[in-house]
């Protein structure tokens, strides 16, 4: 389960619905694991604004991750400008198309550290546990059940 994910899920208990507290659900006893992969400046500039960003941090500090910033970073602080090619007494043409062209992105730090913890780091096993009723979903092989039993439905 990314951590992603975290930032959308809340206590499934009726009686918590209402509660500020049951947002996110904290985890706990969690084993993390880091499945790599493309990093998408488009997902992650459409995704900054919809983040909670206090509470993502306050995930990522119960998890031990590196700490975030006190903001969010903007959609500018995604991208670095690529440096100008040094001129060179012979230009081929198609060493610039190689290169990408002048209009390339190029993520930034913060855009690679932001999809490393978001999209690449998971919660393999453990449990998330609700702020207000203190409920344990399970997390195993990277799947949180959040079926409740009869008596809490």
């Amino acid at each position: 389960m990314k951590l992603l994910t975290l930032n959308f899920l809340t206590c499934a208990r009726r009686t918590c619905k209402t509660s500020p507290s049951s947002f996110p659900l904290h985890p706990r006893e969690a084993e993390l694991e880091i499945l790599e992969s493309e990093l998408n400046l488009v997902f992650l500039r459409n995704i900054l604004p919809r983040l909670m960003w206090s509470e993502l941090r306050g995930i990522g500090e119960e998890l031990g991750l590196p700490s975030l910033p006190e903001s969010p970073p903007s959609r500018e602080d995604l991208v670095t400008k690529p440096s100008p090619a040094k001129p060179s007494s012979v230009t081929e043409p198609s060493s610039v198309e190689e290169e990408g062209g002048e209009g390339e992105e190029v993520p930034s730090q913060t855009a690679k550290d932001l999809h490393r913890l978001l999209l690449e780091t998971t919660i393999k096993e453990g449990k998330l546990v609700c702020g207000n009723c203190g409920h344990e979903y399970a997390v195993k092989e990277g799947v949180a059940n959040f079926l409740l039993p009869g008596h809490l439905v």
